[in-house]
């Protein structure tokens, strides 16, 4: 989303995703290119030039968050080396003042600037987290498991209930489905209980001050600012991911800025503490990114046998009545409501799992994560609030997920064979299973697009 910089950060390593929750997932996608939030800055930056702080890592104090592993960054990009980390660190206050200039563009006052950047120091562990390489991927299957579970589910429904009018008048106003609301509150941050504890201005001025995504990083970081300017929020509620989002719904600064509405009409915009605020703004999100009222995000389907899996493309979307012209049907026996709506196929774990037809609302979703298995989540998650049932197809949770490892051997194979043009990183999305389909092709096999131990072995030419 464009709140996309913090969430679960177990979505980047997605079997079908190309990076992680909403706001960890924006900012990362912004700063790796790719989950529940989590996101702290310094002295007075006006008297002059500073020698800053060292390049090593704060202490540890006991109970604290692990220091900076004092590494290279696993991306290999110049600015994440140790040595680069080290110097813009020692730079940092400077770095910091040095934007005070285009503070002022954007009318946010000296004494706010300093009362809201003094104490600062670079929080490094960033680094780490921004270049993390998760060892091992989840399987679909298990991180729906994790999301969409009865005590979330449980909790869901109490908070629609608590605040029924809140979600009428949003509902009545916006045309955003309530449910979706509760389901993205739910899954980014566990109905306000996990939205991540650093501090959102401290976070965004170490990433515009050190590492890779310095420009982009420094946007956030003078939107933090002008959001305490303003007065929508107070310094101890902006705290959240490492990449900057926060609230229960993880909006990144920028994304608040574009899409944050004051609910109540109290005068601010208070996405963390105020229910009214929280879900007037995040459905002004979804609405702006284009929901459509009154349709669903898509459908559970059922593939005949001997599917063409090529048709499995989100660049092949075809209308409803097209997918039912190819034996598609919908799993739980119902007729499709809109023959004429259009819908790509996406089938996560190919011909042994369920198939699932996407529709626009679908695509909104991703717009705030652009992980397909976290707008899944979420799609699904909203029907189970609305009362519906769980999936209907089984998945194959005999399957063996392969580790990292082995998903960047497989790219690799694949592109030593023409079939991947993309650069191997491990993460499978849809550049990976269109080639594994080709692949699995030549071979005569299902072309199905799932990276399975066995197509893994047909590589290898075992």
């Amino acid at each position: 989303m464009n709140n996309q910089a913090a969430a679960i950060i177990i979505a980047a390593a997605l079997l079908c995703s190309s990076g992680q929750s909403q706001a960890q997932s924006q900012a990362q996608s912004q700063a790796q290119s790719p989950g529940n939030g989590v996101s702290n800055f310094f002295g007075n930056i006006f008297s002059g030039q500073k020698s800053g702080p060292t390049a090593q890592a704060a202490p540890n104090p006991e109970g604290g968050p692990p220091p900076w592993s004092g590494e290279d960054g696993a991306s290999g990009h110049p600015l994440m080396t140790a040595a680069a980390i080290r110097q813009a660190a020692a730079n940092f206050q400077n770095c910091v003042a040095s934007m005070w200039p285009d503070a002022a563009r954007r009318n946010i006052t000296q004494q706010n600037f300093e009362r809201f950047t003094a104490g600062l120091e670079p929080d490094l562990r960033i680094m780490d987290l921004m270049d993390s390489q998760p060892e091992f991927t989840k399987a679909i299957w298990d991180y729906l498991d994790i999301l969409v579970n009865d005590n979330r589910l449980a909790k869901g429904r109490e908070i629609l209930a608590k605040y029924k009018p809140q979600f009428d008048e949003v509902e009545k106003a916006s045309g955003v489905d309530r449910y979706a609301i509760a389901s993205i509150w739910g899954i980014e941050s566990n109905y306000s209980t996990q939205m991540g504890d650093r501090n959102v201005v401290n976070s965004t001025a170490t990433l515009a001050c050190i590492g890779r995504r310095q420009a982009y990083f420094k946007d956030e970081f003078l939107t933090a600012l002008e959001i305490l300017n303003r007065g929508d929020l107070r310094p101890e509620q902006m705290r959240g991911s490492w990449a900057g989002a926060f609230g229960p719904t993880q909006f990144m600064p920028t994304a608040f800025k574009r899409y944050a509405v004051d609910g109540d009409g109290d005068g601010r915009r208070d996405v963390v503490d105020n229910a009214a605020d929280l879900i007037a703004s995040t459905a002004n999100n979804l609405r702006k990114d284009g929901w459509q009222t009154g349709r669903s995000w898509g459908y559970e389907v059922v593939l005949p046998e001997g599917f063409n899996f090529m048709l499995a493309d989100k660049s092949k979307a075809m209308t409803i009545a097209q997918w039912q012209s190819q034996g598609l049907k919908r799993a739980d026996g119902k007729p499709f409501p809109d023959s004429t709506e259009k819908a790509y196929l996406l089938a996560p774990a190919g011909m042994q799992g369920p198939g699932f037809l996407m529709l626009q609302n679908f695509r909104v979703i991703m717009k705030y994560n652009p992980a397909e298995a976290y707008a899944l989540a979420i799609g699904h998650f909203a029907d189970r609030l609305r009362g519906g049932p769980a999936f209907v197809q089984p998945w194959p949770r005999q399957e063996r997920v392969l580790s990292r490892a082995e998903r960047l051997e497989l790219q690799q194979l694949l592109a030593q064979r023409g079939y991947y043009r993309g650069t191997p990183d491990g993460q499978f999305g849809g550049h990976t299973r269109e080639a594994l389909r080709n692949f699995q092709a030549s071979i005569g096999a299902p072309a199905d697009g799932f990276a399975s131990s066995d197509v893994l072995e047909r590589l290898r030419g075992r």
